[in-house]
């Protein structure tokens, strides 16, 4: 801003309507429908404006080296000026990176450039800045959303951002006027407001003394009645100080002021109440008696109205109410948004503003539950004016991600600014546990929240001990310390069963099976599983305990296919009884303990004991084949933890196997893909054992190929 400018002295003939040079240049049409504010140019007073004709500084607007759309392309270079071997980066967890730590890697400026496995997305988003689009991204937390809004406010242009101001109508003061002007120009508005206003003031000051003076000095000369004169005077005093009143509520109140914005507007509205959102009008106390506080002064701007020629980021869409997104749906329908109190019961619910511009660019995101509690009015507007995506959980391992991997470490050290950088052999740590975390093979996390979560904990070890790089031993401490609440639960669980003989982990017995179940994400736990079978008292059933859900319960009858279909007995006159030990309050959901139910009913019809260092989970076809299931991994160390040494899981799930270094000779993994080879590793006693497999193989087929079983749990399979 020029600091020529002589708000000083406003000019006394200052014109009515602003000047044609000083209104913003109209917008293209947006979306297919142009708002009043786009046909009807500045909405403003009918007051005088005693600085209509300043301008904004040019030497500012030449100053402002703002990048467009147009300079980038969907290829980051993500390791400037390091050298990169290409021999040894296919096999090379740093993607062939030479260097020593993550200080030799340099961080891209732009929030674009610094995303990372989210290409789509990111297409999406600078296509989306081009041309004004709206976006809604659906995707699990920490994969980048709220970070793809952010850049996308850098990308969008500055040279059009506005200051709004609320200024009182002399006409009906509940309903204030607006005005926009070009960003930076509103200060110098309310300054030359404040200036007239003091200069006003400072005259009515003088004249109220004066005449203070001159009845004072008649009332003493006229004929000595002192006290009738300080009583006029009194009166005189309070008529200047209640009249001043209207002076003072001349000076417009700037809501959106974009003066110092260097970037367009980037608004972070989730979990917004609605006067937050929508804007608001306090509440005055005060309504009469010259007390009142000015209707205009008590306006308050909301996230749309604040991200106006910029960016409006709502995640957890669905968590807004019904009428907020009604009202929310219009705003972006027509650009523009009267503020009004949202309390019934304020005084400020009498006051409703002029139509304020809000034209931003909605990105919204949520996870999948999301879309279901959206109105479809509004999801309907995004989807037709923009953009839907879907952000991934995983990518492939390539040596380019692995590279970018290690550039994420060094953003996470930079943007944090008091952690020490990483050692090469720490961010092969990290990179290891990325792929540990994606839950399938030769598959990267892209969860960068948890994971960052790691780093930063793994620096602050570093930092507590004042060393100047975080090693890999630092980011061993840091995975043990960050485990989740789940996880912490769990390896109480397995100690406490250990401390009162809960947990059988040798020799032999029947009815009784080691299951495997997963606690939250990422935390694996051992779930025995007992079967009984006992006389029918009627019709012969089965009956499962355990707060077992919709789809456990579905399963079980699913096994009970397969036992009816080979077993010799009469099951119309048993009753299978089978109990998910300490599965507690929160039950057992999903399918993943199908062989370990099954296991345990056929040892129990057949009196034949299962071996007790087993380990198990898997799903389970009506055909007896064993499908994938989620969270081998987390389980499989939960059985090494709770001291088994033979872990079955689906076949199909063989590639998603990434444990730690520490219990790879703890444990030995046994891929099954039908229910007679599950039987034939967990069951004891050859004689028996063998007879049974051999019939039950016999009469069980695969109902898929294993390649089919294979693509289906390499993709996709469910977190059980």
């Amino acid at each position: 801003m020029s600091n020529d400018t002589n708000v000083d002295d406003p000019p006394e003939d200052a014109p009515d309507a602003a000047p044609e040079e000083d209104r913003p240049a109209e917008q293209p049409e947006r979306q297919g429908d142009q708002s009043p504010l786009e046909e009807d140019g500045d909405r403003r007073p009918d007051v005088d404006d005693p600085i209509d004709e300043f301008e904004p500084s040019s030497d500012e607007e030449e100053g402002d080296d703002i990048e467009t759309v147009d300079d980038l392309g969907s290829t980051v270079e993500v390791d400037p000026g390091v050298e990169v071997d290409e021999e040894i980066a296919e096999d090379d967890l740093l993607g062939g990176l030479k260097i020593d730590s993550t200080e030799d890697i340099e961080v891209p400026d732009r929030l674009v450039d610094q995303v990372i496995g989210q290409d789509e997305a990111r297409d999406i988003i600078i296509k989306a800045a081009k041309q004004r689009r709206h976006v809604m991204m659906i995707g699990s937390p920490g994969t980048g959303k709220s970070m793809l809004a952010k850049a996308m406010s850098q990308l969008l242009p500055k040279e059009d951002l506005q200051d709004v101001l609320v200024y009182h109508n002399p006409d009906d003061g509940n309903e204030p006027k607006v005005r926009t002007v070009p960003a930076g120009k509103g200060e110098q508005i309310i300054d030359a407001h404040k200036e007239e206003a003091r200069k006003r003031n400072q005259m009515r000051s003088i004249l109220m003394w004066i005449i203070i003076a001159v009845v004072l000095g008649y009332a003493i000369l006229a004929g000595g009645q002192l006290l009738l004169g300080i009583l006029a005077a009194g009166i005189i005093w309070l008529i200047f100080r209640y009249t001043s009143r209207g002076s003072d509520a001349m000076v417009p109140n700037m809501i959106v002021n974009n003066g110092e914005q260097r970037v367009a507007p980037f608004e972070d509205a989730t979990g917004a109440h609605a006067g937050a959102l929508l804007g608001d009008v306090r509440h005055d106390p005060f309504q009469s008696g010259g007390m009142e506080t000015p209707s205009h002064d008590r306006v308050e701007p909301g996230s749309i109205h604040k991200s106006n020629k910029g960016v409006l980021f709502v995640d957890e869409i669905n968590t807004l109410d019904i009428r907020t997104q009604q009202k929310l749906m219009t705003a972006i329908q027509e650009g523009e948004f009267a503020i009004t109190g949202q309390s019934e019961r304020s005084s400020g619910a009498m006051v409703q503003t002029e139509p304020v511009p809000c034209d931003f660019i909605m990105v919204a995101a949520g996870n999948l539950d999301a879309m279901e509690n959206m109105h479809p009015a509004l999801r309907n507007r995004i989807k037709g004016y923009g953009y839907e995506v879907y952000m991934d959980d995983t990518i492939e391992d390539t040596p380019e991600m692995r590279r970018k991997y290690a550039r994420f470490i060094a953003q996470e050290v930079e943007r944090d600014g008091r952690l020490p950088h990483f050692t090469d052999d720490a961010v092969e740590e990290v990179i290891l546990e990325a792929k540990r975390r994606s839950g399938r093979k030769n598959h990267l996390t892209l969860l960068f929240r948890s994971l960052g979560g790691l780093v930063r904990v793994a620096g602050d070890i570093a930092r507590a001990e004042d060393r100047d790089f975080t090693t890999r031993d630092d980011v061993l401490q840091a995975k043990a310390r960050s485990r989740s609440i789940e996880q912490q639960l769990a390896d109480d669980y397995i100690e406490r069963r250990k401390d009162y003989e809960l947990q059988v982990n040798d020799g032999g017995v029947e009815g009784r099976v080691n299951g495997l179940a997963v606690m939250g994400e990422d935390s694996g736990i051992m779930l025995p599983v007992m079967a009984e079978i006992a006389p029918a008292q009627g019709g012969g059933q089965v009956i499962a305990t355990g707060q077992l859900k919709e789809m456990a319960e579905e399963s079980v009858q699913n096994v009970s296919a397969i036992i009816k279909k080979f077993s010799d007995v009469d099951l119309s006159e048993k009753d299978i009884h089978i109990q998910f030990v300490q599965a507690g309050q929160q039950g057992v959901d999903g399918d993943s303990a199908s062989i370990t139910v099954a296991t345990a009913v056929i040892s129990a019809l057949e009196n034949i004991p299962v071996d007790q260092s087993v380990a198990m989970t898997g799903s389970l076809s009506v055909r007896g084949d064993v499908l994938p299931v989620g969270g081998v991994t987390h389980k499989i160390e939960a059985a090494a933890k709770a001291g088994c040494t033979k872990i079955i899981i689906p076949e199909a799930n063989k590639q998603d196997v990434m444990i730690e270094d520490e219990y790879e000779e703890m444990v030995e993994i046994i891929p099954c893909s039908n229910i007679s080879e599950v039987l034939d590793v967990a069951l004891m006693g050859e004689p028996k054992k063998d007879s049974l497999v051999d019939r039950l193989k016999s009469i069980t087929g695969t109902a898929f190929d294993q390649g089919t079983v294979g693509s289906a749990g390499g993709s996709n399979p469910s977190p059980q």
